[in-house]
């Protein structure tokens, strides 16, 4: 039986009803990392898929982590962009079905290296209403949500309703006139900002690191720049033992990532 999760998860207070019930399989230490949601159409241009990619990747290097559905099109990119051990796909189904079946190869690797989640029981399988529900989690657990394509009445635009609930920042590509409406429409109404460079908007949230370090717990701890106080606490001789090796840099209090 698929366990479920026994601690408070702060960023579901945003949600209209707080889950009774949340199952997971993976590495819960996800949820403690900075989260953006990335949601889109199932059906993609290459364009958006190859800009979803990019915007999960560049956030990942930052520490943070990509939040999704797992279906086809966007969900698929934005976890490909992110790497399976730095993201949580939420899905609508039991954790004991693998859904899409055509990411069945991809929804295994995230139960290994990263964090499936979801509301409902072993042996449940999805419903549009599920969809829904599922919809509602992804947007909650991100501290903004990404939408790179949709149309006008999709499931992505009721994560924007999701969002716009929450009070969330929204983030969209730049497309044609005559393509993704939905996004179109957020942008002309002033209810979205839109990405004009990936590297910029990723920079908002750190610096890109390239590190030979482990990416564990540590690493990611590290990423954020926390005081050297905190670090202590949290890792005890950890701290010192990376300085050492040359890994971290500790000046004026503040540790960094080599």
């Amino acid at each position: 039986m698929t366990p479920a999760i026994t601690t408070h998860i702060d960023a579901l207070d945003s949600m209209k009803k707080y889950p009774p019930e949340l199952f997971y399989k993976g590495e819960l230490v996800l949820l403690e990392r900075p989260k953006i949601s990335i949601v889109g159409t199932r059906r993609p241009s290459y364009y958006t898929k190859q800009f979803t990619y990019s915007i999960a990747k560049a956030l990942a290097k930052r520490g943070v982590c990509i939040v999704s559905g797992a279906a086809m099109g966007v969900d698929t990119a934005a976890h490909l962009g992110a790497g399976e051990e730095n993201t949580i796909a939420v899905v609508a189904n039991g954790l004991d079905i693998r859904y899409p079946v055509i990411n069945a190869p991809l929804i295994e690797n995230i139960e290994k290296k990263g964090l499936m989640l979801s509301q409902f029981n072993d042996g449940f399988r999805a419903t549009g209403w599920s969809f829904v529900v599922r919809n509602e989690l992804v947007v909650a657990l991100g501290d903004l949500l990404i939408v790179t394509e949709a149309d006008l009445n999709s499931g992505s635009m009721r994560s924007v309703e999701y969002a716009l609930k929450m009070g969330k920042e929204i983030w969209v590509l730049p497309q044609r006139l005559d393509e993704s409406l939905g996004t179109n429409k957020l942008l002309s109404e002033g209810k979205a900002k839109a990405i004009q460079d990936v590297e910029v908007f990723a920079s908002r949230f750190g610096q890109a690191v390239e590190s030979n370090m482990s990416k564990d717990e540590f690493f990611y701890f590290c990423q954020a720049s926390p005081t050297f106080d905190e670090t202590v606490e949290k890792f005890g001789d950890r701290i010192y033992e990376a300085e050492l090796e040359g890994s971290v840099t500790i000046h004026n209090g503040i540790v960094r990532l080599q």
